[in-house]
C-alpha cells in the first residue's frame, strides 16, 4: 500500500510574548525564511519571493488525495488517488499549460524577448473557461494582455472570472461548442497577425510538455513510483499527452486511461469527444492503452456524491474522471489508481440540475 503523506497547511500563526521566547527566526541562503522551536528543535520553513511574478512559483506541487469514503465496495488492495488541481493559484490544471506557454512566448519572440512583452501584442486563444482564466491570471501578473474565444453557453461564473481578471471576450455561437471558438480565432489571427499572437493551446507543444515535466514527476514521486493506471479526461489531450509519455518513459507497464464524454452532445465542460470534434495536435490516440466513455448524468451524480461523502468540493470533469476511476478500480485486484481533478466546483454553481438532484 502507497503511504502517502499530504500536508496542507494554512498557517495562522500568533505568538504571544511568552511564545516569542521559544521561537528564534532567521534567514537562509536561499530566501527561506525559518523559524525555529527551541522547546522541540524542530524547523519550519516559509518561502519568500524574489520573481517579478510569485503566482508563477506557486503553480504546482499540488495535493494528492485518497478518495476512501465513496469508494468503499472496491477490492482492498487496490487504491485510487485523485490530483487536486484547483490548489493552483488560478484554481485548475490549466495553470500549468497556460504558464509554460506564456514563458515560451516571452522569451522566443512570438510574445516578448528575455520575459518581457511587447507593448501591444496580445495573447489570442479559444477556451471553455478554465484556459483562459489561467492566460488571464498569469498575463495580469506578466504584463501580457489577452483575448479569448468562448462559447456563450460557458458558466456564468467563469465569464465574470475572466473579465474580472482584465481578459477581452469573444463570446461565440453556443450550438458550435469550442469547435466554433477555435474556428474564430484562427480566422482572427489571421486578419491581424500583428495584433495578436495566437497561442493555440490545442497544437502547441509546450500545452503537454508543461505536464511531462510537472505533472507527471509529481504523481510518481507521491505515490513512491507504485502508480499502476493513470485516468485523465480528454479536452486539448495535454494532461493525458504529457503525463502519460513521463510514466511510460519511467514505467512501460503502467497502464494509460483517457477519459471522454460517450457522444458529439454532451454537458461535460473542458471535454471533448475525440471522434466528432478537431483533434488537438498535440493529441496521441496510440499512447492511451485504454478510453473510458462517461455519461453526463454520471460525472453530475459523481460530483455530488463526491461533495457530500468525501467533503470535494469539485467540478464537473473530475465527476467524470472519478467515475471512470471507479469503473477501472472494480475490475482490479490490486493497484495504485491515479486521476486528475481539474478543478473545484465554484464555477458551476449556477447549475442548478447540477446541484439540486437529491440523488
Amino acid at each position: 500500500m502507497v503511504e502517502t503523506s499530504l500536508i496542507f497547511v494554512e498557517s495562522k500563526i500568533a505568538l504571544s510574548f511568552a511564545a516569542f521566547f521559544f521561537v528564534c527566526w532567521f534567514f537562509n541562503f536561499n530566501g527561506e525564511k525559518i523559524f525555529m522551536n527551541t522547546s522541540t528543535q524542530t524547523t519550519y520553513s516559509i518561502k519568500t519571493f524574489t520573481s517579478p511574478s510569485p503566482l508563477e512559483s506557486l503553480v504546482g506541487n499540488t495535493p494528492l488525495l485518497p478518495l476512501r469514503r465513496i469508494f468503499s465496495d472496491i477490492h482492498p488492495g487496490v487504491q485510487i488517488f485523485a490530483k487536486a488541481e484547483w490548489f493552483n493559484p488560478g484554481g485548475s490544471i490549466k495553470d500549468r499549460p497556460a504558464l509554460a506557454i506564456l514563458r515560451r512566448a516571452l522569451t522566443d519572440g512570438s510574445l516578448g524577448l528575455d520575459g518581457l512583452p511587447f507593448p501591444g501584442r496580445r495573447l489570442l486563444d479559444s477556451t471553455s473557461g478554465n484556459m483562459g482564466i489561467a492566460y488571464a491570471t498569469f498575463g495580469a501578473a506578466l504584463g501580457v494582455p489577452v483575448t479569448l474565444a468562448v462559447p456563450a453557453n460557458a458558466s456564468p461564473e467563469r465569464i465574470a472570472i475572466l473579465r474580472s481578471l482584465g481578459a477581452d471576450l469573444i463570446l461565440t455561437d453556443p450550438s458550435e461548442g469550442s469547435d466554433g471558438a477555435i474556428r474564430f480565432v484562427r480566422e482572427l489571427a489571421l486578419c491581424d497577425p500583428e495584433g495578436y499572437w495566437y497561442a493555440n493551446q490545442y497544437d502547441n507543444p509546450a500545452n503537454w510538455q508543461s505536464h511531462y515535466n510537472t505533472t507527471g514527476p509529481e504523481i510518481y514521486t507521491q505515490t513512491a513510483s507504485q502508480v499502476t493506471h493513470f485516468i485523465a479526461g480528454l479536452g486539448t489531450s495535454g494532461t493525458l499527452t504529457g503525463a502519460g509519455r513521463f510514466f511510460k518513459a519511467q514505467n512501460p507497464d503502467i497502464q494509460l486511461v483517457a477519459v471522454q464524454p460517450d457522444g458529439p452532445f454532451h454537458g461535460l465542460e473542458g471535454l471533448k469527444h475525440m471522434p466528432s470534434a478537431i483533434q488537438p495536435g498535440i493529441f496521441d490516440p496510440a499512447l492511451p492503452d485504454r478510453t473510458l466513455a462517461i455519461d453526463t448524468e454520471q460525472a453530475h451524480k459523481m460530483v455530488r456524491s463526491l461533495a457530500r461523502q468525501e467533503g470535494l468540493f469539485v467540478g464537473i470533469s473530475s465527476g467524470a474522471a472519478a467515475w471512470a476511476a471507479y469503473q477501472l478500480a472494480l475490475e482490479l485486484t490490486n493497484g495504485v489508481v491515479v486521476t486528475i481533478f481539474p478543478d473545484a466546483g465554484y464555477k458551476y454553481l449556477s447549475d442548478k440540475n447540477l446541484w439540486n438532484n437529491p440523488k
